[in-house]
């Protein structure tokens, strides 16, 4: 949770802070970088689409995510970096309450294996509204500021290039799929027969959980805080 919710963002913070004071030419490192960025975006989206393992696939994930950041603050203009903002704001909550969710699975059955983890919404129905509101955070529908980060990122990188948007709507494309695939793997299903006997959601987790998903919602209502 520490490490993508924090971690992730100070390296692109410092992207932000640190590029604009180069000595040399900014093109010699944009190009390479770019097309690195955007290529890192289509291949973290279809490992995630291999892995079975939930916590892996969260992490990589957040790499795809990043990837987007990387591509937005390499062109240095007042839109891209706003999106880069709100997109760091926006994915430090939604992956913190990922991993969250997927521990949350993991002390239950002491598996973290797609296969095993189906039906859970039998036995927790609560957790499951907060797996689907965050797997939904995570695609980036709107209202949520995740589509806002999106949107305003994938604006920037039309005016700046417009190739680079058959990547960015590709790599899109993908994250939406295994956000889905996530969500529909874990909560759908046969309930295995060791997992019946799981105990409810707790107090402290539901806590947890409320914690992340009402900055998101507040955020939604007041985007001139981070635009």
């Amino acid at each position: 949770m520490v490490l993508a919710a924090i971690l992730l963002k100070l390296g692109g913070y410092g992207i932000i802070r640190i590029h604009p004071t180069l000595p040399y030419q900014p093109t010699l490192i944009i190009y390479p970088t770019m097309a690195i960025s955007l290529w890192g975006i289509i291949m973290a989206g279809m490992t995630c689409l291999r892995k079975t393992d939930i916590k892996a696939l969260i992490a990589y994930s957040s790499v795809g995510h990043m990837a987007f950041v990387v591509s937005a603050t390499l062109i240095q203009t007042p839109q891209s970096i706003s999106g880069a903002i709100t997109m760091m704001i926006a994915h430090g909550l939604t992956s913190s309450m990922l991993f969250c969710l997927a521990n949350m699975l993991y002390e239950r059955t002491h598996t973290r294996t797609l296969l095993s983890l189906r039906g859970m919404h039998k036995t927790t129905p609560l957790m499951t509204l907060f797996w689907l509101t965050a797997s939904l955070m995570n695609l980036a529908i709107p209202p949520t500021i995740n589509f806002m980060g999106e949107m305003k990122t994938m604006t920037a990188m039309y005016n700046w290039s417009p190739t680079t948007m058959l990547l960015m709507a590709t790599g899109t494309v993908i994250v939406a799929t295994y956000s889905l695939q996530m969500f529909l793997s874990t909560q759908q299903g046969h309930l295995e027969k060791n997992f019946k006997e799981t105990y409810p959601t707790h107090t402290r987790e539901l806590l947890t959980l409320m914690m992340h998903t009402t900055p998101m919602i507040m955020l939604i209502m007041t985007m001139q805080l981070i635009s």
